[in-house]
């Protein structure tokens, strides 16, 4: 399945009261192809979280590197590695993760 996703840069910032904001700042479209959906528990500090995980292809892009947003499918996916594939050259595969 193919799908056009938007790419994001979180951007963190302080509030005048000491808080933090994380707004989001489109860096353009890309094409995805998803390959593999799955769903794991992760356990942190004693609480649990559900995390799908996704295998995506796209084109190679030096835009997309590990901690930006994809957004897509009405969920937003962090890129947590990025990887080439010698044997396809101008291709890279994401793993992604959005914590439910």
């Amino acid at each position: 399945m193919r799908v056009l996703a938007d790419l994001l840069e979180p951007v963190e910032a302080e509030t005048p009261y000491g808080g933090r904001v994380v707004s989001y700042e489109p860096l353009g479209s890309v094409w995805l192809r998803v390959e593999s959906r799955r769903r794991r528990d992760r356990t942190e500090a004693g609480a649990s979280a559900a995390v799908d995980t996704a295998t995506v292809e796209t084109r190679a892009d030096p835009r997309l590197s590990e901690g930006r947003i994809v957004r897509f499918g009405g969920g937003d996916w962090t890129i947590a590695a990025v990887g080439g594939d010698p044997d396809r050259p101008g291709r890279v595969t994401l793993n992604i993760e959005r914590t439910r």
